[in-house]
């Protein structure tokens, strides 16, 4: 079980500062993207407990050049339906996991890491991943992630390229569609570095380049009109009542 450890987290050769662009080596966002991915023990991020995290890096070529993974005991039993989906039980989870205190602060401190120096950090669905990791760091009094930026979300940029495109948006699916390989769905590592791969695949595709700081403030917008339409769409097929409106907020509720 020891692809659940937690492994070396950043290599010694490969610096941060070196991947932060300069007036004098001027980078592409999509030139080193950070990743980060949860897997949990359900979706309420107020409530759910993380089980298992992985955090890295991507170089130009999608290579991970840095990562950690965690496996942590929740504290709580995992439901059935939880470990369907990643493969973690319960028993494992007390048997070989870190206290989830211990987890959630390297968790907390290797994404700030990434986003102190400006390396945009890759969630799929981000506002799930960073409202969770928040919720735990505050249960486990440690200082969380409140505003985290630059933030890069593949779900909310294929939703605003290509906005009529039939079909699911899960990340298996839009992997697919961009032609990136997903081996072993909801692993934490293989999410976070295949999220990481869709969004430098959309960079490209769509010659997505603008200023992360402009990026980051873009799909705040796009979040919240991909919500208002989806809300709209519910309440005509009844799926929501018309005062309901679902949560736009990104990319932390």
């Amino acid at each position: 079980m020891d692809q659940w450890q937690a492994l070396p987290l950043w290599e010694d050769d490969v610096p941060t500062a070196d991947l932060v662009p300069t007036a004098e080596s001027p980078r592409e966002w999509a030139d080193a993207v950070g990743v980060f991915d949860l897997e949990t023990t359900g979706i309420d991020v107020t409530g759910d407990r993380i089980v298992t995290a992985h955090v890295g890096l991507l170089d130009a070529a999608g290579v991970p050049v840095r990562a950690q993974s965690w496996l942590a005991d929740p504290g709580v039993d995992i439901p059935e339906g939880a470990t369907a989906v990643h493969g973690i039980t319960t028993a494992h989870a007390r048997q070989y996991g870190s206290p989830a205190a211990a987890v959630v602060g390297e968790v907390v401190a290797a994404v700030r890491e990434l986003l102190e120096a400006g390396i945009p950090v890759v969630a799929y669905n981000a506002p799930f991943d960073f409202s969770m990791l928040k919720y735990e760091a505050l249960r486990h009094g440690i200082a969380p992630i409140l505003d985290p930026s630059p933030v890069i979300d593949p779900l909310v940029l294929d939703k605003a390229h290509d906005r009529f495109r039939k079909g699911k948006r899960t990340l298996e699916a839009v992997a697919a569609h961009y032609a990136v390989p997903l081996v072993g769905a909801h692993d934490a590592a293989a999410d976070a570095i295949a999220a990481g791969r869709v969004a430098q695949a959309l960079a490209r595709r769509y010659d997505i380049d603008a200023p992360l700081h402009d990026l980051h403030t873009q799909q705040i917008g796009w979040a919240r009109a991909q919500a208002d339409s989806l809300t709209e769409y519910f309440i005509r097929i009844g799926r929501l009542d018309p005062e309901e409106r679902l949560d736009g907020s990104w990319p932390i509720r």
